[in-house]
């Protein structure tokens, strides 16, 4: 009987290579790809790209760890970010945000990170996204350093963000990134390059920042487990859809850490019912059970008047240093420092006289205000105005940091997606 030489089908799937870019933006991190550079089934939305996401970060694990994949466990890195050069015009470069779920196989496509806005810009400029010629432009004759200012298009929320990116001339008297720096964020343990960030008519000029209307309204938590069937929130949509509520309501000081709140499972169930509902309220779900399939929006906060605590770091805040005291759920826990885009709904709403978070920082005409948070504080600034009786963001500012920690390839078995 005469014998083959073909080789048997490997019972295996070989793992297959796309470059990326591992980068740390603000208080979170997250991989970053060129679309270009992805598989082309993955250049389009759809399953195929989750899938692939889903795998590079390590989801969905139920032992909560992501040992798998490039994800830490944790909302703050359990992120991907897809950068495209710009078609719109005065903008560098789209910026698509995906927020991965860490239990279950979904990614939540709704709104933007706005600690990884930070690293856009750097990661856009890395990549060569970014004009040459505007890169270069930054830099004056005679000088070794200057700004590269960066328009980004926020695909998720169709928003304009202006990055500042600190750049210098190196030996070759090539245009590179700054990125180490005498900066400290808290929340980030070494220092790093200042880059500050301009978020740009965050609400549509045709929507409502506040939704409801009102500048704070009575929210039903009945069923909740709360002590009142009732209680005073502000909700937002500036940022990110953000529910705002006193701290004292919920039963809390506004100094908690994350050991205080994520340890507690019944509390944990509260917080969510209260979320679940708040979402109804701002017209974002139509019935409390959609919330399950939308966990990145809305954010549940609480807010109180400035004081003393000690952060998770065990470095002092003081009570003179800030003008209030905020804490933020982020995917079902309490966030370790401050989501990027929870930091815009602060700013708007503490801007916007009469909010709850207005109130707890004076009940004043401000500007700008500092925040206690569970790792530290963040200067925010903002402009709001009332046009044709409906209030609008007109820019929200704050500074971050951002670093590249890994810049090579993520291996993917083929056939995971």
């Amino acid at each position: 009987m005469a014998q083959t030489n073909s080789k048997p089908t490997p019972s295996f799937a070989p793992q297959l290579s796309v470059p990326a870019t591992y980068m740390r933006g603000g208080t979170s991190k997250g991989t970053f790809f060129k679309i270009s550079d992805l598989p082309e089934r993955c250049q389009v939305a759809g399953e195929p790209r989750d899938k692939f996401l889903l795998r590079v970060i390590g989801s969905p694990d139920p032992y909560g760890k992501q040992i798998d994949g490039l994800g830490n466990g944790s909302s703050s890195t359990s992120k991907t970010v897809i950068l495209s050069a710009s078609d719109k015009s005065d903008h560098d470069v789209n910026y698509l945000f995906g927020q991965v779920n860490i239990a279950k196989p979904m990614i939540d496509w709704a709104g933007n990170c706005g600690n990884l806005t930070a690293a856009v810009g750097a990661c856009a400029i890395n990549m060569g996204l970014v004009d040459a010629e505007n890169i270069a432009n930054s830099i004056d004759d005679n000088e070794d350093s200057g700004i590269c200012e960066v328009r980004i298009w926020q695909e998720n929320i169709g928003k304009t963000i202006i990055a500042h990116v600190p750049v210098y001339k190196d030996a070759n008297d090539k245009v590179q990134v700054q990125e180490t720096g005498d900066f400290e964020l808290d929340g980030v343990t070494f220092p790093a390059a200042e880059v500050k960030i301009e978020f740009i008519d965050p609400v549509d000029a045709t929507s409502d920042m506040f939704p409801t209307g009102n500048l704070v309204d009575d929210f039903d938590v009945s069923g909740c487990g709360l002590n009142a069937d009732s209680v005073k929130a502000t909700f937002i949509s500036a940022g990110i859809p953000t529910i705002f509520m006193k701290a004292e309501d919920l039963g809390f000081a506004g100094t908690e850490l994350q050991g205080d709140i994520n340890s507690d499972n019944e509390l944990l169930t509260k917080l969510e019912k209260i979320r679940a509902k708040g979402g109804v309220a701002m017209g974002l779900f139509k019935d409390v059970s959609e919330a399950q399939t939308s966990q990145h929006i809305p954010k549940v906060a609480w807010v109180g008047a400035a004081q003393s605590y000690t952060a998770s770091s065990g470095k002092s805040v003081d009570a003179s240093d800030i003008d209030l005291v905020v804490r933020a759920m982020s995917m079902g826990q309490l966030h370790h420092a401050m989501m990027g885009t929870a930091a815009v709904a602060i700013a708007a709403a503490a801007t916007t006289q009469g909010t709850l978070v207005n109130q707890a920082a004076g009940d004043g005409e401000l500007t700008e205000v500092r925040f206690g948070h569970p790792s530290g504080t963040l200067l925010v600034g903002g402009k709001t105005e009332l046009v044709d009786g409906r209030w609008q963001a007109k820019k929200v500012s704050m500074s971050r940091s951002a670093r590249r920690i890994m810049v090579g390839e993520v291996f993917v078995p083929n056939d995971s997606f």
